[in-house]
């Protein structure tokens, strides 16, 4: 029976964000191994949730589940943390299957694309280095992001890579069980495959960069098309991520054709002309926290909400923190009459104390900045504790449908009238189930203030008739103009239509 090695070693990276990835991020969100990676993992829509279902239904392979792991998106990792996990790896790898047949028949890593290394230039491309001299010649095959960012020598290190196609991500399993039945057929022999990556030189917004709706859209369509019309293997539009400062950051597009080089060329450069095609319209005009608020509760008043007013510049998808006091401030200037969410801020300092106060108590709280003042200094107001919860809620909606996530304890305090919510844990807020084990009815309220991104999208486009994406300073801002790139080519400049 031919085995297969299955591996995630996970992480998006934010230059901007100050707290960086330790051991712990990854215990706390994504941990498991052998049997216990296959129920962690079944049923949920993620890469090792696809490759689980994958393989019960292609009993003639022989799976075994290396460390799987992925911290939520944060600054970079730190290198001893990187050097533990893909140590373990290597050694997971160089140890061969467990029936003692020496050789593995194939590997499949479900990673992200975008990881960030303390001292190391391109930490994806360095961990398929170190991968691949294990291995030997034992075919690779790799699932990453859409928000990868790719380079033509990660693409020689590898048989197969496919890409995620959705934005937001609903189509997580399904691209890992598209690499692995490619890559199945190149152990068989069936196809050669053959890669070609090209950047765009250029950073994407990706606030507008939905591929529901919108100029992503009309690219994503083309690609779709194109690819199915050439016979391609596989066709992707990488956005990349535009917060890791890195020589390689930026969109890209990558083919696999069956053996044919040119094919796979051609339809990279037809599908990157159209995203040039497409890509001033990706540059929207944003309105600020106080003007997102005002024209929010103009439209709530009149009863046409819920609202929701979305800050994507402190989304911790996107490696920020949750910490911004921006969209707080402009909550309670506004005074709003209407019932008024505020989600959320990680600080689990104030959790505690909410804790301890109870039930009905009160406590005074600094919200925002409370890691750095980069971007606003706290706010402070006096709050009484409403709902105390143990933060663990499982997904419902199509984000990691099914996959668990642990908050640690949280706090909704009541600030004003406004009901804020905080976090133990740095995690993204992207399901109902989150609201629901804070006791908040969404359709009851007016105004849901949130940082949040596209991600957000996916589940709660048919509870909030109006979403306001509003401009606020962060390690993840709309307006890359005003962070501090260093190594980003100057190629890739100027950032907006504007600048």
């Amino acid at each position: 029976m031919p085995n297969i090695a299955i591996a995630r070693l996970g992480h998006e990276g934010n230059s901007f964000a100050s707290i960086k990835a330790t051991l712990d991020d990854f215990r706390n969100f994504e941990w498991a191994k052998g049997e216990e990676a296959v129920s962690f993992y079944r049923g949920s829509n993620t890469e090792i949730g696809g490759a689980v279902a994958f393989f019960e239904t292609h009993p003639e392979w022989q799976p075994t589940y290396l460390r799987c792991t992925f911290a939520t998106p944060s600054g970079e990792v730190t290198r001893d943390t990187y050097e533990e996990l893909l140590a373990e790896l290597l050694a997971g790898l160089a140890a061969g299957p467990p029936d003692g047949s020496g050789r593995w028949d194939a590997v499949y890593l479900g990673q992200h694309g975008a990881m960030q290394v303390e001292g190391i230039d391109h930490a994806d491309h360095d961990l398929l280095t170190r991968v691949r001299a294990v291995i030997g010649e034992t075919p690779l095959g790799v699932s990453y992001d859409l928000h990868a960012n790719i380079t033509q020598p990660q693409l020689d290190l590898c048989d197969i890579v496919v890409g995620y196609k959705c934005h937001p991500h609903t189509d997580m399993a399904e691209t890992a069980q598209k690499c692995l039945t490619l890559l199945l057929q190149r152990v068989a022999g069936k196809i050669r495959p053959v890669g070609v990556v090209r950047p765009m030189h250029a950073l994407l917004p990706s606030i507008n960069a939905r591929t529901t709706d919108g100029p992503m859209a009309e690219a994503a369509a083309f690609a779709r098309g194109f690819g199915e019309g050439a016979g391609l293997l596989d066709l992707t539009i990488y956005q990349g991520y535009a917060y890791g400062d890195r020589p390689h950051a930026g969109a890209s597009v990558v083919a696999y054709a069956d053996g044919d080089a040119a094919a796979a060329e051609r339809a990279v450069e037809a599908t990157l002309g159209e995203l040039r095609r497409i890509r001033d319209r990706l540059f929207i005009a944003m309105p600020t926290a106080d003007v997102g608020m005002a024209r929010a509760l103009g439209i709530a008043r009149q009863g046409q909400g819920p609202v929701a007013v979305i800050d994507s510049a402190d989304y911790p998808g996107a490696g920020a923190n949750a910490d911004t006091p921006g969209l707080l401030r402009a909550v309670l200037d506004a005074r709003p009459d209407v019932p008024t969410v505020m989600a959320f801020f990680w600080d689990p300092a104030t959790v505690a104390r909410a804790v301890e106060a109870g039930i009905g108590g009160e406590i005074e709280v600094a919200l925002g900045g409370r890691l750095t003042s980069d971007f606003g200094s706290p706010v402070t107001a006096r709050a009484r504790v409403t709902r105390l919860t143990d933060g663990r809620i499982v997904n419902t909606g199509p984000f990691c449908n099914g996959l668990a996530f642990d908050y640690g304890q949280t706090a909704v305090l009541d600030i004003e009238g406004i009901q804020v919510i905080i976090t133990e844990t740095c995690l993204t807020v992207t399901d109902p189930s989150f609201f629901d084990l804070h006791g908040i009815d969404l359709s009851r309220i007016g105004i849901l203030a949130i940082k949040a991104k596209n991600q957000f999208r996916a589940a709660f486009t048919s509870v909030f008739p109006t979403m306001i994406d509003v401009d606020v300073p962060g390690p993840a801002a709309y307006d890359f103009a005003s962070l501090p790139f260093r190594r980003v080519p100057r190629s890739h400049f100027p950032f907006t239509r504007e600048a």
